[in-house]
């Protein structure tokens, strides 16, 4: 269920589905890099004001689903205008910064997003932009990336499925939401 917080500003109610920490496991693999499981964490959040932050972190898995070393970190700000219309500024830690446009699909959360604009310091890899997909499918964020440089055509790279992380503070909020109930736990089921 997507809840539209009373704090959230009006503007950013088709975006409501994306707020919330989402963790989970994807895939990377790309020409000249290794390939590999990773862990993300994603977080989106607001304070009222018309933009989303996002903070991304992901990690190599090894073949046992631990944590080896981090892969990619990335922050940005998300928008939607009212035509449904979404632009994001993106940092991240390779030295890339980037901007984003792109548009959340009629009567479904999800977003089709393209890079308008890439700076690279000189320390960066090459990269001269990428394609990305978000969609909230079941319950689940689910997001698949692509990726240009130079030397290799727009590809599939980075693709994860993650599911929402509840807060103990929305655990107890939802609690407060059931009303009285029965001490025992027998009679509930009476």
């Amino acid at each position: 269920m997507i809840e539209i917080p009373s704090d959230l500003n009006p503007d950013l109610v088709p975006l409501a589905f994306l707020l919330g920490t989402w963790e989970g496991a994807g895939v990377s693999d790309f020409p000249g890099a290794e390939k590999c499981n990773f862990g993300q964490s994603v977080t989106f959040t607001h304070d009222g004001r018309d933009f989303i932050e996002y903070v991304s972190r992901s990690w190599v898995l090894d073949d046992e689903g631990k944590q080896i070393r981090p892969l990619e970190s990335e922050s940005g700000y998300w928008r939607i205008d009212k035509d449904r219309k979404v632009e994001i500024v993106m940092v991240r830690d390779q030295g890339i910064v980037e901007i984003w446009y792109g548009e959340l699909a009629d009567k479904k959360p999800q977003i089709d997003l393209v890079t308008d604009a890439v700076a690279r310091t000189a320390a960066s890899g090459p990269y001269s932009g990428g394609k990305r997909l978000y969609g909230y499918v079941k319950g689940d964020l689910m997001w698949v990336g692509e990726k240009a440089t130079p030397e290799v055509p727009l590809r599939p790279y980075m693709s994860a499925h993650l599911k929402k992380v509840v807060t103990p503070e929305e655990v107890a909020e939802m609690a407060r939401g059931l009303g009285d109930l029965p001490d025992d736990g027998i009679a509930f089921f009476k």
